[in-house]
C-alpha cells in the first residue's frame, strides 16, 4: 500500500500532502526531531520568514528544515482575499526551492484573533526539524476549519452562516475528524501530543465535552489552548492544530 506521506529528505522530514499554501502536517524521520518555537514579539509575515531562515543558519541548519509556520491576521479573509494572499506566502518558500517537486511540506495555521489584533499579518510561531537521537516521531499538524473534502468554497462549509450550539457541534466534530485523520495519516502517536490548540470566538464548553474529549482522549490530560480568534477565512468558525514535541522554546527574532 502506497504511503500518504511525501518524504522531505532535505529537510528530515516528511508530509502529508495539503493545498497550494500549505501541508496538512509534517513528522520528523528517524535521527531528527521537530521542535517548536514561538516568538517573544511577533513580527511582520514577510520579514519574519527571513528572521527564521537567519535563525536556521544560526543553528547550523538548512532552509529546508522548516516544516511550520504559525501567522496571526487582522481579520477573517474573503476568500479570494485568502488565495491572494496565500500566493505572496508561497512564492517566498519556492523562491528559497522548498518544495518538493510541486508540493508545498510547510503545515500552516493562520488565525485572526478577536482581542487586539495586528495591523497587518504577522508571524507568531513556527516548527523546524534538526538532528536528534530522540526516539519517538515528533510532528506537527496544521491547522483545519470546518471544511468538507474539495475546494475551498461556501458550499463546502458545515453549516454556514450558523453558529448556533447544534451548529457549533457539527463543525467542531468535522475539524475533530480532519485532526484524527491526519494523526493517522503521518501515523502520528496521539500520546506523544504536547499542544492541542482551538480557535474559535464561540463558547467552547459543549464542544469540548461532546466532541473533542470523545475524539482526542488525550486532550483529557493534556488540556486545551484555547486562543479566542476566528479562522483565516469568513464563515468559518472552528479551527484545530496539533503538535507533539519535546522541545518547546521562546525566541526573540529580528
Amino acid at each position: 500500500m502506497k504511503s500518504p506521506l511525501i518524504d522531505n529528505f532535505n529537510g528530515g522530514y516528511s508530509f502529508m500532502s495539503g493545498i497550494e499554501p500549505y501541508s496538512c502536517g509534517a513528522i520528523a524521520m528517524s535521527g531528527w526531531e521537530v521542535v517548536h518555537v514561538t516568538l517573544a514579539n511577533s513580527m511582520p509575515w514577510h520579514a519574519g520568514l527571513h528572521a527564521i531562515r537567519g535563525f536556521l543558519q544560526q543553528h547550523q541548519l538548512e532552509p529546508y528544515s522548516l516544516c511550520g509556520v504559525e501567522l496571526r491576521c487582522p481579520a477573517p479573509h474573503t476568500i479570494e482575499g485568502f488565495i491572494e494572499f496565500n500566493q505572496r506566502y508561497r512564492a517566498v518558500l519556492e523562491e528559497w526551492g522548498l518544495m518538493v517537486g510541486s508540493e508545498n511540506p510547510v503545515a500552516r495555521t493562520n488565525v485572526a484573533p478577536l482581542h487586539d489584533p495586528p495591523a497587518e499579518t504577522v508571524l507568531f510561531g513556527f516548527s523546524y526539524t534538526r538532528p536528534s537521537d530522540l526516539n519517538v516521531a515528533t510532528y506537527v499538524i496544521a491547522g483545519g476549519g470546518e471544511l468538507r473534502e474539495g475546494a475551498l468554497s461556501e458550499e463546502n462549509i458545515v453549516r454556514t452562516g450558523e453558529t448556533g450550539p447544534g451548529a457549533m457541534l457539527e463543525k467542531a466534530a468535522r475539524v475533530v475528524e480532519i485532526m484524527q485523520q491526519r494523526l493517522e495519516k503521518l501515523s502520528a502517536d496521539p500520546a506523544l501530543l504536547s499542544a492541542i490548540d482551538v480557535y474559535t470566538v464561540h463558547p467552547l464548553r459543549d464542544s469540548l465535552e461532546h466532541v473533542v474529549f470523545k475524539g482526542i482522549p488525550v486532550a483529557k490530560q493534556r488540556g486545551i489552548h484555547w486562543e479566542v480568534s476566528r479562522p483565516p477565512v469568513e464563515n468559518i468558525e472552528f479551527e484545530m492544530d496539533m503538535r507533539g514535541v519535546r522541545q518547546e522554546l521562546v525566541v526573540e527574532l529580528g
